[in-house]
């Protein structure tokens, strides 16, 4: 064996492409800065038990595990900075009103995902904290937008979603949490998978669950479907106006401005709007971020929350190629 090869998705990163992040990195994190936003550096490992508390256990199987010498315990090399920026907002500050964090590092994850990317991903993101209202949504989707444009980035397309609308059909349904098959088949948008799988349900549910998969595409069309097919519920009416108002605000900053309401990303994790952003001839999104209030449960303090995470190299390919 060549003991110089580097494990699988793990690669070293050479001058001009090093320089080129370091100045990528300052520049993104002076304008977090120049709004508010105070830098923290979290460890890159922990407990384990600390990292994957509450909404972090998604992040299970991505997870690096190994012992350490020194306790015995078991500790984990972090996946996303996310979880450890809610524990020091609810540990470390313990502050009332709102607090804005920013931070920049390495992840290292257990798959490559996309396939065929690194493992080791360097993460720049920013995390608002103690604003439960939409006023906080709008704050992190400017924000990443300022920061993508301030970068340098061109045609940006926003994307929009919101967890609480399928949560809402799903709990009136009666699924109680019992919708592992129904959840990814509505996340990968296979019909006749959630027709199969809703088809028990009562009616007003299978119908309203059936329609999600295909309300994707231009916000006001969207929302209009959206309100004409799916149940006039409080959670439901509440989540198509605050998509509506988000729309309403960025439409005039992107080049398109989609609404996926059968994006589940970070299901588990989420609890409200969530925005992906892209760029033209890029399949995969260039940040992504959302709401996760309570997130900080675990640690004693439940906070409203969100925020937005973005993957350097990613950022700095695109770039490069436009």
């Amino acid at each position: 064996m060549r003991r110089w090869l580097l494990p699988e998705h793990v690669e070293d990163v050479l001058p001009a492409e090093a320089e080129a992040l370091e100045a990528l990195r300052r520049r993104l994190l002076d304008h977090l800065r120049a709004h508010g936003y105070r830098l923290v550096q979290p460890p890159l490992v922990e407990h384990l038990d600390s990292l994957l508390t509450g909404s972090a256990r998604d992040l299970d199987l991505q997870t690096f595990k190994v012992v350490d010498p020194m306790s015995g315990r078991l500790l984990g090399v972090r996946a996303d900075i996310t979880p450890q920026v809610a524990r020091i907002d609810a540990h470390l500050f313990n502050t009332p009103g709102v607090n804005r964090l920013c931070y920049a590092g390495s992840v290292l994850r257990a798959t490559a995902a996309p396939p065929g990317r690194t493992r080791e991903v360097v993460q720049v993101g920013a995390e608002l904290f103690g604003e439960p209202g939409i006023e906080g949504d709008r704050e992190a989707i400017g924000l990443l937008l300022s920061s993508l444009a301030g970068a340098g980035l061109r045609g940006l397309h926003l994307d929009l979603g919101h967890v609480g609308i399928y949560r809402a059909l799903a709990g009136n349904a009666g699924l109680d949490g019992d919708e592992a098959e129904l959840h990814d088949a509505m996340r990968t948008k296979d019909l006749p998978a959630v027709r199969e799988l809703a088809a028990r349900l009562p009616a007003a549910w299978r119908d309203a669950l059936v329609a999600l998969p295909a309300l994707y595409g231009p916000a006001d069309d969207v929302l209009a479907a959206a309100r004409e097919r799916l149940p006039d519920i409080p959670a439901v009416a509440n989540a198509l106006a605050a998509l509506a108002a988000l729309a309403r605000e960025f439409a005039g900053r992107v080049e398109a401005l989609h609404v996926d309401l059968a994006d589940l990303r970070g299901y588990h994790y989420h609890s409200g709007a969530i925005f992906s952003v892209f760029t033209g001839g890029e399949p995969n999104a260039i940040g992504n971020g959302g709401r996760y209030d309570g997130v900080g449960r675990a640690f004693g303090r439940s906070r409203p929350a969100t925020g937005f995470t973005l993957d350097l190299r990613q950022l700095n390919a695109v770039l490069a190629r436009q």
